[in-house]
């Protein structure tokens, strides 16, 4: 086995990382193959590779099955940069594309579309190499099994691998059957969890000593973690920011204002169009992999508007404005669907494609632009040494607040913001004429809802309509195109198709955004259709044995492994997501399924939540409404709508609001209704307060 191991296994370094179908049709190409029907924008990028792509689907698994052949598995996404590397240097070279299409059933995925399939090779990959990554690619066996994997290769290191596991599968094929049978109980295990059989008790919980541990691994000078490349993690910091208010850790607050003001400084953050990219390459967020996501600009939007409604600091409206604007003008569409990512690589004035290109500018550039504002220009954004990134191209990062430099320059907020105003739109109008990041535009259930959540949270904080308009719009497009009527969802959107079943990441994100609509506009369907979502998972995605929810549906094709997703990443775990939405809607629909469900998820992680507290970061949330007061704020009455401004602009992370403006037979709101009177409950578990008129009001009652 050891030998079999060090052949199988190479040593491998990670690199993490639109086109459309009439716009490929358009253009004469030498080779064509099966990805050309396919909607995925990464999958059409591969379709005129001369390697015979396959798309993973029930025919192509049978392919190999009948021609008794290994299956290449490759995994990346359209705005992976060392996806386009790898396409580039093998899989558009003829003589790769011999050694695949002889030997092998070659198979694109586009993980975004498919994660089920992603997860599956990702832990393979992690089992056998100790680390994984984007582009992923794995050697099968016909059944699909995993044999042997890593991420990006150059091309006669592939070419090498490809000839060294066909030789092993055609002389000793047990081997490889062997070495996959092992495998595959490793990666079966990987993302099981057991019954806690403890007794639940979650008032002795040690947040305070977890996050004492966990903030060892923090870097107090620039934000985040204390290494590089640093991700931003925004449940982390949502997570962290709710228990520092909540305990009075002045030390832990610091931190997270430092993390999001460093953010927000940084090149990772994009000064001139808005929007975040996904990570910075570097300690102090300066150079960042340029790809822009929708998940992460979703997320942060909300993060920098719960920060706002403590702090009222003006650099997080600027983002959570620019952001929303970003996406507004580069990420939606016509029909109130949001895109999915813009690539980090664009076509330099050379016609090479390049990571950046879009993004970054030379001091002739800036001087060419600004004119008389260079000076300035250059001492707010470092076109200097420390703002340099290569071949004399500079990064904008800024390392002075808007005061320091009013002082130094002698001139007023006012004047300043009109500078920096005329200064995006030189830049923007500029930078537009380049050749434009390519755009994966198709639509995924998961990450429009968090953007509906986003654009909730930025409505409630500073109250600007066309965010509420937006929310609706796009929620209003997913019941329509992706909600059917037993509530089953879709995943995927492009084209006017829908291929792909919901996974729980649909589901519980969707939920979770319409809870958020309910809190803003008191309608009670936004409820209604939480339930339908809930009830659909409990009978098509639960597990009995441990009260967890499966990824995957009953409805799905067998994979290696049907597992559970519950560590917390740059996206919360579809199960802690979960977790708390079945502990809201038990408070909404006094539901005690719901409340049980809840409080036995999160107390079968427990013990690892102590252990690992930032992949946790979400059932650390929970666990405060467990361990903690949890209010239900509840305003009834014609002028509920109007009264509930104030809250909403208000930070409460240890609260639910619900509402109505007239009679209603929810358990939350019976029998609460007055003519002629708008009354606001505040309760702990049905237990209630006296009501009062005032918002205001309402508010001095949640910590008395």
């Amino acid at each position: 086995m050891r030998v079999i191991l060090i052949v199988l296994i190479l040593s491998i370094t990670i690199f993490s990382c639109n086109s459309s179908k009439k716009d490929i049709l358009d253009i004469q190409h030498q080779y064509t193959n099966e990805l050309i029907n396919e909607t995925s924008p990464y999958l059409l990028q591969h379709a005129h590779n001369p390697v015979n792509w396959r798309a993973w689907n029930s025919e192509t698994l049978q392919k190999a099955k009948e021609e008794k052949k290994l299956m290449v598995i490759s995994i990346g996404y359209s705005a992976c940069h060392w996806c386009h590397v790898m396409e580039k240097e093998s899989f558009e070279d003829s003589t790769v594309a011999v050694t695949m299409n002889k030997h092998f059933v070659a198979v694109k995925v586009d993980r975004e579309e498919r994660p089920d399939v992603d997860q599956i090779y990702i832990n393979a990959v992690q089992l056998m190499t100790g680390s994984a990554g984007w582009p992923l690619n794995v050697i099968t066996l016909p059944d699909g099994r995993p044999v042997w994997g890593g991420t990006y290769f150059k091309k006669d290191a592939w070419i090498n691998s490809l000839e060294k596991i066909e030789k092993i599968y055609q002389e000793n094929p047990q081997k490889l059957i062997d070495y996959a049978t092992q495998l595959e109980e490793g990666i079966k295990s990987m993302d099981l969890i057991s019954v806690n059989t403890n007794e639940l008790n979650f008032t002795n919980f040690p947040s305070d000593s977890i996050v004492e541990k966990w903030s060892d691994s923090f870097d107090y000078k620039y934000g985040g973690p204390n290494r590089s490349p640093k991700f931003m993690m925004p449940n982390n910091l949502e997570y962290l920011l709710r228990h520092g208010i909540q305990y009075n850790n002045e030390k832990l607050l610091n931190y997270v204002y430092v993390t999001l003001d460093q953010i927000a400084y940084g090149g990772v953050y994009d000064h001139v169009g808005g929007g975040f990219a996904r990570y910075s390459t570097d300690s102090r967020w300066h150079v960042p992999h340029f790809e822009k996501m929708l998940y992460d600009n979703a997320q942060l939007v909300s993060l920098y508007s719960k920060a706002y409604q403590i702090t009222k600091k003006p650099l997080y409206k600027e983002v959570v404005l620019e952001t929303l604007e970003f996406i507004k003008r580069k990420m939606t569409n016509s029909e109130g669907a949001f895109y999915s990512s813009l690539d980090a690589d664009s076509l330099t004035k050379e016609g090479e494609l390049e990571e950046g290109a879009y993004y970054v500018f030379n001091k002739n550039e800036l001087k060419l632009i600004l004119e008389d504002d260079f000076s300035l220009f250059s001492e707010y954004y470092n076109i200097n040494s420390y703002g340099k990134w290569e071949k004399e191209n500079y990064v904008l990062i800024r390392r002075k607040s808007d005061i320091l430099i009013t002082d130094e320059f002698s001139i007023s907020q006012i004047e300043l913001e009109q500078k920096k105003k005329n200064w995006k739109n030189k830049l923007r109008a500029y930078r537009d004429n380049r050749e434009k990041p390519r755009l994966d535009d198709k639509t995924l259930t998961s990450w429009n809802a968090l953007m509906i959540k986003g654009y909730v949270e930025a409505f409630k904080t500073f109250q600007i309509q066309a965010y509420l308009t937006e929310a609706l719009k796009n929620a209003q497009f997913i019941i329509e195109n992706q909600l059917q009527s037993n509530g089953a969802l879709n995943h995927n959107y492009k084209d006017g198709q829908s291929s792909i079943n919901g996974y729980l990441e649909d589901y519980a994100t969707l939920i979770d955004a319409f809870i958020s609509l309910h809190e803003v506009t008191l309608d009670e369907k936004w409820i209604r259709l939480s339930k339908k979502l809930t009830d659909y998972t409990y009978e098509n995605f639960y597990n009995q044995e441990n009260s967890m929810f499966y990824f995957t549906s009953i409805k799905d094709e067998k994979l290696v492994a049907r597992n559970f997703e519950y560590r917390d990443n740059v996206i919360a775990a579809s199960n802690s997501i979960m977790a708390k939405n079945l502990f809201i809607l038990s408070h909404h629909l006094d539901n005690e399924k719901y409340l049980n469900t809840s409080s036995k998820m999160l107390h079968n992680v427990r013990p690892e939540i102590e252990t690992y507290p930032s992949g946790y970061s979400n059932w650390l949330d929970l666990t405060e409404n467990y361990k903690n007061k949890y209010y239900e704020i509840v305003i009834v009455g014609k002028d509920a709508n109007s009264k509930i401004k104030e809250l909403n602009t208000s930070y409460l992370p240890n609260a639910l609001v619900a509402g109505s403006s007239k009679e209603s037979t929810k358990p939350l709101l019976k029998y609460r209704y007055i003519d002629d009177e708008t009354l606001i409950y505040v309760c702990v578990n049905n237990s209630c307060k006296l009501p009062v008129s005032e918002a205001s009001e309402a508010l001095k009652l949640l910590n008395n």
